[in-house]
């Protein structure tokens, strides 16, 4: 990804390309993949995940072909930004699950619904968990497995963090078991690479989990049952950026309400 240049139109799949948007970060990796979507000869596309509100970017997007649906996959503003201008640049409707991101007419998503758009059928997900909005988008006729949109829910590298209290563990760990059934479809991430197989890396993912819980276990034997936040952090991500510590402090608060749920304390 990193030979990537922002403002290309990137072929990753049958049915899809993407162009990424500039804004690398410690968060967005090498930034927003925002995806066109539309089956071979189709007169308009779909895009997902506008992006930043970076004009350029979003002309390009518009340049791309007739956009007829816009899609998102959740509240963050590295996906959500650019969407109303989006709209504006084309006339095409904005959806998302949270009403506060749709716009031009555009409805709620919800979850198993199918949309038919740009010659291509689009399964709509629900996969809380980053947020509690979080939905992937499912392309069934994209490639002999499939290929999965999976916004901030799984990542082309690293792992995702989630948005605590939005964002919580026992609802990511049932979205990641509803895409794992989906097989081997590819991943086509909103930041970083196409990833061959997602039950694959869902598994991976859950593993990583259960790897983090049992290092919180133990700082949590040596600490005490009440340690702060801040002291497992510490303990268990002592050798992250600072950069990134906001979100590891995040995703130990989204572990002890989950492990604390699970003893009733």
């Amino acid at each position: 990804m990193n030979s990537i240049p922002s403002g290309s139109l990137h072929t990753c799949s049958p049915l899809t390309a993407f162009i990424l948007a500039p804004n690398p970060g410690p968060m967005s990796l090498d930034g927003t993949n925002s995806y066109v979507i539309a089956s071979p000869g189709a007169s308009a596309s779909v895009v997902v995940d506008p992006g930043p509100a970076d004009d350029g970017h979003l002309r390009r997007l518009a340049d791309a072909g007739p956009v007829e649906l816009i899609l998102v996959t959740h509240r963050h503003a590295d996906h959500t930004a650019g969407s109303l201008r989006l709209h504006e640049l084309t006339g095409a409707p904005v959806r998302a699950a949270d009403p506060r991101h749709c716009h031009g007419g555009g409805e709620p998503l919800e979850d198993r619904e199918t949309i038919q758009a740009a010659g291509v059928t689009v399964q709509v997900l629900a996969t809380p968990g980053h947020t509690s909005d979080s939905v992937c988008f499912h392309l069934p006729h994209d490639g002999p497995h499939g290929s999965v949109l999976t916004g901030d829910t799984i990542l082309g590298r690293g792992t995702t963090m989630l948005d605590y209290p939005d964002g919580r563990l026992g609802d990511y760990l049932r979205s990641l078991d509803r895409l794992e059934a989906l097989g081997a479809a590819a991943v086509l991430p909103a930041h970083g690479p196409v990833l061959p197989s997602l039950e694959a890396i869902t598994r991976a993912y859950r593993e990583h989990r259960q790897e983090r819980l049992a290092q919180i276990r133990a700082a949590l034997a040596r600490l005490g049952g009440d340690a702060t936040v801040a002291d497992v952090a510490d303990a268990v991500y002592a050798d992250v950026d600072p950069s990134v510590r906001r979100a590891a402090e995040m995703s130990v608060a989204a572990q002890l309400d989950y492990l604390r749920g699970l003893t009733g304390t």
